[in-house]
């Protein structure tokens, strides 16, 4: 098991980074791991991961940040060639060769959306409608990306996935 973790956010986010780190190092505490909070832009991603190899941090979790949601394939390539098992919230991550991810369903989301559109269409005041958020979760591990970094996914794991990426 894995004794020291990261936590990567975007500084320029402050508020949501703030929140995520408050979390996670909450969590960290209860289960004895060492958490990293690291902080970096788009611009500094390939030193953050220079600076995990020398923290020998041995998993990364990455903060929501549409920065690092648009740069997801440049994370996971990160991930990769610094050997670094990772998960973060969109499935966008694990398709460009991420480990996993687990996050709201995007498809969930986009559903609510034309639901709350079509009601606004029809003559619904948007102040009068009900808050809403998605609450289906996903669970998307790629297979190739865990044998290229030497880990064997637990079956009951791959049997709770909605989707495996072989």
């Amino acid at each position: 098991m894995a004794k020291a973790i990261a936590l990567l956010v975007n500084p320029t986010s402050p508020t949501q980074a703030d929140a995520v780190t408050t979390d996670a190092l909450d969590v960290a505490r209860a289960l004895g791991l060492r958490l990293h909070v690291l902080r970096a832009t788009e611009r500094e991603l390939d030193t953050v991961f220079e600076t995990m190899v020398q923290l020998q941090v041995e998993g990364l979790v990455i903060g929501p940040d549409a920065n690092f949601t648009t740069r997801s394939k440049q994370i996971a390539s990160l991930t990769l060639r610094h050997r670094l098992p990772a998960i973060y919230q969109w499935r966008e991550f694990v398709t460009g060769g991420g480990l996993m991810s687990y996050g709201s369903s995007i498809t969930d989301s986009w559903r609510l959306m034309g639901t709350y559109t079509g009601r606004i269409l029809k003559g619904e005041k948007p102040g009068t409608l009900p808050v809403q958020q998605a609450t289906k979760a996903e669970l998307i591990v790629n297979l190739k990306t865990a044998k290229a970094l030497g880990i064997n996914v637990p079956l009951p794991l791959l049997g709770r996935a909605d989707e495996v990426i072989e």
